[in-house]
Parts: structure tokens; sequence; C-alpha cells
């Protein structure tokens, strides 16, 4: 019995985790860079609602209902993803020297950017739809007080070009570039 479980294992490998897999898409480099209060910035890892951390890609039919698509899978786990792809955006559109929580450096970061995220929708196309919705507030906290503390609502949306996996992950990209270009506006007041 023992013998034949290596080939069970084998076999249960092999008919799982064949599904397509989606990055969040980056969107373009920003050309100019602005400058930021702070030369420092930690990106908080970002609080998303549940139905948004799961693997699955969803969207949101007419009736209000998220149904995962057919065979289709973030790539990275959501939370981690969306927390790199803003550190990453905010590092290349502002003056600062922006990294992911645990801060690396020795030496804290000037300021933290914590973001709370209470919609993250693909809405199919319809009524309201074929458009990705990413709600929520974002708060800058400075440890030193070297920029004011605050907290600002964000409404972001993006049209989708189609309900596919690929558009919705274009789509969400896009929406993450333009939260990203908030935040790094909100630092440079």
């Amino acid at each position: 019995m023992l013998r034949f479980l290596p080939l069970a294992l084998l076999a249960l490998t092999a008919c799982g985790g064949t599904e397509p897999r989606y990055l969040i898409d980056s969107a373009p480099v920003a050309t100019t860079q602005v400058r930021m209060q702070v030369a420092t910035l930690e990106m908080r890892e970002v609080s998303l609602p549940a139905y948004a951390e799961e693997s699955q890609i969803l969207i949101e039919g007419a009736d209000g209902a998220l149904t995962p698509l057919d065979n289709a899978l973030w790539a990275d786990e959501p939370r981690r993803a969306v927390t790199l792809r803003l550190a990453e955006a905010i590092s290349r559109g502002g003056s600062a020297t922006v990294a992911a929580e645990p801060w690396p450096l020795e030496t804290p970061a000037q300021a933290a950017v914590h973001v709370q995220v209470s919609d993250m929708v693909a809405r199919a196309p319809g009524q309201s739809g074929g458009q990705f919705d990413l709600k929520g507030q974002f708060a800058i906290s400075s440890y030193d007080h070297v920029v004011r503390e605050r907290i600002r609502r964000f409404d972001i949306s993006v049209p989708m070009p189609d309900a596919s996996p690929a558009g919705i992950a274009r789509a969400s990209g896009q929406a993450l570039q333009n939260l990203a270009r908030e935040i790094t506006q909100e630092l440079s007041r």
C-alpha cells in the first residue's frame, strides 16, 4: 500500500493547478516625478475586503452577485500584489524612496501610507457596468511629524475593455496607478 502513495501524490499534483493565472498589470511608467515632502515612505500592507483577497478573479453581474470567472486566478496573493504595485507606482511617480513593509532599512521611514480598500470590484458590461471600481481611504502617518498626518477617501472607476481576466487585470492595474497618483499628489502638498 505504501509503495503506491508516491504515485497517488504525483497523480493529484498533475491534476491541479492548470488554470491560467493573471498578474495585476503594471500601468505605464510616469514620465515626470512629483517632488514629495518626504525622502522615505513605507507602504503598509493594504487591507482588502475578504472577497478581493481570494485567488479567483471575480466579476459582479447585473444581479449584484460576485462570481468567479472560469479558469482564471490571480498569479499572486492579491493583498501582496496590490501592496507591491502601489509601492512601485508611488516610487516611480514621486521623488521618495518607497518600500513595502516591513521597512528594510535601519533608519525608519519618514512617513507611512495605510490603504484600506472598501470596494475592489470588476463590474460586467451592462446598465452601470463595464468598469473596475476601487474605493476606500488612505492615511498618511508620520512618526516624527515630518508631514501632517491625514486621511483621504478615494473613489476610482476605470473602464474595462472587456470582461475577460486580462481586461480585469489591465483595469485593476490602471486603478492602482490612479490611486498611487492620488497618494503621490497628496504627499507633494
